[in-house]
């Protein structure tokens, strides 16, 4: 198989914890043709999708994981597998990137996940449609919503829509001196929808409502539900392998 991976510079990832990294060992384990693209490769022509490809070779090594050769432009379409891999901020050369993959999806390119279902479902906003797994929460830009919330919950978590990596995450209780100012810079002046939520995890598997599906598929799970057997005990972290079965894929 052409397995197509769209991510960040590989050569910044952090090796001890890349998931994509360990993606590719695997399918390179498996004897799969790897080609690397970073997200700035992706462009459109009257042609259809391309991007500028390396072969890429991965090693489980910490102090020299990968190599590439081959530069090319190569017509998306050419692939049979292109995984989305590249890190938020969900911006718009993020959104533009899914449209680019949407027409080599068209073409027949089986990518995981759906774009789509990268730009429906926000990772942060994503997980409030599972309100039987989250504590208490606020999606909003109303400093006087976002007010009320903070005295009525007493001690919270506020974070941006658009983030990773535990940026610009922060821990407010009722009463503190900062939250003016935090509120401010957050929302971009109040322009901004953030996510807030309590810090009560009691019945939870992970740290907080909103942060798990950080660790979960980016889209929309298909045929999955809030009472579906993957989601016994909110276990966001279940989901991980949804978009690859449901979508009929075996690396």
């Amino acid at each position: 198989m052409k397995f197509g991976v769209v991510m960040d510079p590989i050569e910044s990832i952090a090796f001890k914890k890349d998931s994509s990294l360990a993606i590719l060992l695997k399918a390179q384990e498996r004897d799969h043709e790897l080609i690397y693209m970073e997200p700035d490769s992706l462009f459109l022509t009257e042609k259809g999708p391309y991007a500028k490809v390396y072969d890429v070779l991965v090693k489980d090594d910490p102090n020299h994981w990968f190599s590439l050769e081959n530069e090319r432009i190569t017509p998306l379409e050419e692939l049979d597998l292109i995984i989305m891999r590249q890190d938020p901020p969900f911006d718009s050369s993020y959104i533009y990137n899914t449209y680019v993959l949407d027409q080599a999806e068209t073409r027949g390119v089986k990518v995981v996940n759906k774009p789509s279902s990268l730009r429906d479902c926000n990772e942060k906003v994503f997980a409030t449609e599972f309100p039987q797994c989250c504590t208490p929460f606020l999606v909003s830009s109303d400093a006087d919503l976002l007010r009320e919330f903070i005295n009525t919950q007493g001690d919270t978590v506020i974070k941006p829509l658009d983030g990773m990596g535990g940026s610009s995450i922060f821990r407010l209780k009722k009463g503190d001196s900062n939250i003016g100012v935090i509120l401010e810079t957050i929302t971009n002046h109040f322009e901004t929808k953030v996510a807030k939520h309590t810090r009560n995890t009691t019945n939870l598997t992970a740290a907080s409502p909103l942060g798990p599906i950080s660790y979960a598929a980016r889209g929309k799970p298909n045929g999955l539900s809030p009472t579906s057997p993957s989601l016994n005990g909110c276990g966001w972290a279940r989901l991980c392998g949804c978009n690859l079965s449901n979508n009929n894929i075996s690396i």
